[in-house]
């Protein structure tokens, strides 16, 4: 298997919208055939017909462009290759790994209800198994996999270790239903082979189907992958993570406007670890990722921690592509596309916007004085701070703002000098000087803001609050 190149997949089936959990998995396999030039694949294993929706496919879609996971080559349907995982099935017959069983249900339940009565195993035992064909009833019947029912089956998982199933413990599964359908357990096996998958890497409640799975590709005679099952997340509270931990869809991530890099930074860091290394770049990522440094012990998910790793991310992000983003997250969440002239502040802003946002929503917040018109109607708390003193005061400031030169430097000393003239504190001017610029307590500085916003617009602005 080692000289093959890497050929990885996630697998989905398009029954709701893409779980955090999935994401990370996708997020493995993407990194682990990324960081050695291999292929990432997807497919969606809609086999379940009734419970896949083309709204569920399209969401999976949606969450891992997001995320910024691409595959190669076009996504797969698992329903599409049912006439394949047939053949497969009626292939292993005729190979003698595989026989038709012609037990009914009520048989089955039958045999259940007496073994559970003896205190024997409700493992079923079909009596079709070693049946000549030639005593078969013209009947319905499945096909089942010829489990080996002495030794072991064991796999080398390179998350779990070394595991071991009793072949006592494994049953006869049926990989092709009466009515011609093949079952998850056989098309999963092979899909995998067929789109050449090397490395399986998924949820370790898969882990039992692995011993299963591994009955039909030794059927066939085909390579077994590399197996790694990697533990669930699990909320604050040590259980598995659910809705009532608070969000568990990636769209909801999305909503709450967390930027992608961030997520993808701690979806890795989650689970998996490279030392005491907290932030790092995808580059990095794909560089160091390996599967022998999964842990083996379920994740917390720590929002504080989500996000101090994406504050982290947006305040080195580029400043474009931080744009980009907040448009992508205000088309998603159905708000008001910026216009050009916004666009241009909010890029000319960023420098002092991006430090300290932990949420593209928070970062938008303190954008707020460059996206809103004049006149600025402040808010209730930041209206407090224009009582008539303070009109008095930037009434007074103003024509110290008109002749000097538009810079930082200049800027500050100018207020400091006014402060300092008036016996007072820089707050007590920074404070109305925020409410007049920005309406909003929450805001860059206030030198920030008229560097932002230029001589004129600032002017402007010190002028309608003066009455």
């Amino acid at each position: 298997m080692s000289d093959k190149p890497v050929v990885t997949r996630f697998a989905p089936s398009p029954t709701g919208t893409l779980h955090i959990g999935g994401a990370r998995t996708a997020l493995f396999n993407w990194l682990f055939a990324r960081g050695r030039g291999g292929k990432f694949l997807l497919r969606i294993e809609d086999t379940d017909r009734a419970r896949s929706t083309p709204e569920a496919t399209a969401a999976i879609y949606a969450g891992l462009k997001w995320l910024g996971l691409d595959w190669d080559g076009d996504a797969t349907s698992q329903f599409e290759g049912a006439a394949r995982h047939a053949a497969v099935a009626h292939e292993m017959l005729a190979r003698g790994h595989a026989y038709k069983c012609f037990a009914t249900q009520d048989e089955i339940q039958a045999f259940r209800d007496a073994a559970r009565g003896e205190g024997r195993s409700t493992l079923y035992q079909s009596p079709w198994r070693d049946v000549a064909p030639a005593d078969h009833p013209d009947a319905p019947y499945v096909i089942r996999v010829k489990a080996p029912k002495s030794g072991e089956t064991v796999i080398m998982d390179q998350v779990q270790g070394r595991v071991v199933w009793k072949n006592d413990q494994l049953d006869d599964m049926i990989c092709l239903r009466s009515d011609g359908t093949p079952t998850y357990m056989l098309a999963v096996v092979v899909d995998d082979h067929d789109m050449g998958v090397t490395h399986v890497i998924r949820g370790d409640d898969h882990l039992a189907n692995a011993a299963r799975q591994t009955l039909v590709y030794n059927a066939m005679g085909w390579d077994v992958p590399v197996w790694a099952h990697i533990p669930l997340i699990h909320g604050p509270d040590g259980k598995k993570m659910s809705k009532r931990h608070g969000a568990t869809g990636v769209e909801e991530y999305q909503a709450l406007g967390y930027p992608a890099a961030g997520m993808r930074n701690y979806l890795t860091r989650l689970g998996w670890s490279h030392g005491d290394d907290e932030f790092f770049s995808d580059e990095q990522a794909r560089d160091w990722f390996n599967l022998g440094s999964i842990g083996k012990s379920p994740s917390r998910f720590d929002t504080k921690k989500l996000e101090n790793i994406c504050g982290q991310h947006m305040a080195v992000a580029d400043d474009a592509a931080l744009v980009a983003e907040i448009t992508t997250f205000l088309a998603a969440t159905g708000r008001e596309k910026l216009s050009d002239d916004q666009n241009a502040g909010l890029t000319r802003a960023m420098y002092c916007l991006k430090e300290r946002s932990k949420t593209l929503p928070q970062l938008i917040d303190k954008a707020y004085f460059i996206l809103t018109d004049r006149p600025i109607e402040p808010d209730e708390k930041s209206a407090r701070s224009l009582e008539t003193v303070s009109r008095g005061m930037l009434k007074e400031l103003t024509p110290h703002l008109q002749t000097v030169s538009w810079g930082r430097d200049t800027l500050e000393t100018v207020v400091a000098e006014f402060a300092l003239a008036h016996d007072t504190k820089l707050g007590k001017i920074a404070q109305p000087l925020r409410a007049a610029l920005a309406g909003r307590t929450v805001s860059p500085s206030v030198f920030d803001m008229m560097l932002v916003l230029g001589r004129d617009e600032t002017l402007a602005r010190l002028g309608d609050v003066q009455g």
